[in-house]
């Protein structure tokens, strides 16, 4: 028992190290550094058409702040699940952490070559466990079944994209992602795209299942194939539903802390805005 605690209190400190980041988020305006509130309000008072139109008001900096703060919370989010789901690969599976990485490489226009990695991989010939191995192994073959047209015995394993959440219908990265699944495929790999929440775009994940992506999503219903939740319990082993229930309060008090910080800090601007 003391084993799994301390298992679950270093998944709970992967994920508010995540959320946590977002504390000092700061709004980066098309730039590649943060913006403070004085670096903002001297350019946009230097700049005369945004002066014209009056955004060049803390207000302004502040709602960039909030709305950029939330978009990094979501995406912060997505990262802590990322490395959440990689080390229950790692513990439950008996996987390395190098077992548990795949990347491919593309050639550039420019001669040179960019790598693709996707957020986690599980080889079949690399689960040890007898029992584990077959586990995953008959999941395999089922969802292969479910995705039609998809030769089971030709699949070494599965590569994982995990995100809490695919909202954004952004092209560029559907074709990356479609890229990526084909590359899995003649590899031997089945793609997943696991979500940890409910929110997919359903027209992305029409386009998805006709790439062959197997998604699994963030719902307590469902069997292995479909069910995020339902094949971490089922094939991996741990229940990861019931890992967020129990921790539930103090995700939730993190959450609220950094919304506390975005949201609550006209006065904090107002005193940065005051020293210069």
């Amino acid at each position: 028992m003391r084993e799994t605690e301390k298992k679950e209190e270093r998944y709970l400190r992967i994920l508010l190290k995540a959320i946590e980041t977002c504390m000092h988020y700061q709004p980066r305006l098309g730039g590649q550094e943060p913006v403070s509130i004085k670096q903002f309000l001297e350019r946009y008072e230097a700049d005369p058409f945004y002066h014209w139109m009056g955004l060049d008001i803390p207000e302004v900096y502040k709602a960039h702040r909030v709305g950029g703060g939330i978009t990094s919370l979501y995406r912060q989010l997505g990262i802590g699940c990322q490395w959440l789901f990689q080390q229950i690969l790692i513990d439950h599976l008996g996987l390395s952490e190098e077992q548990t990485q795949w990347r491919y490489s593309v050639p550039r226009e420019t001669g040179t070559t960019a790598f693709i990695e996707l957020d986690a991989c599980v080889r079949l010939d690399a689960i040890r466990d007898t029992p584990a191995r077959d586990s995953f192994a008959a999941w395999l073959h089922n969802a292969a079944r479910m995705l039609q047209n998809v030769d089971a015995n030709r699949l070494n394993g599965a590569v994982f994209e995990v995100r809490q959440g695919y909202k954004s219908r952004d092209s560029k990265r559907q074709n990356a992602d479609i890229q990526s699944a084909a590359r899995a495929y003649a590899e031997g790999y089945m793609p997943v795209m696991l979500l940890l929440s409910e929110q997919i775009d359903e027209v992305v994940a029409q386009r998805y299942a006709s790439a062959k992506w197997l998604i699994l999503r963030g719902s307590r219903t469902g069997d292995s194939a479909s069910s995020t939740y339902t094949f971490c319990q089922s094939v991996i082993g741990f229940d990861l539903a019931g890992f967020f229930e129990r921790h539930s309060p103090i995700l939730r008090d993190a959450i609220r802390r950094v919304l506390e910080v975005l949201l609550d800090n006209a006065e904090a601007i107002e005193a940065e805005r005051a020293d210069f």
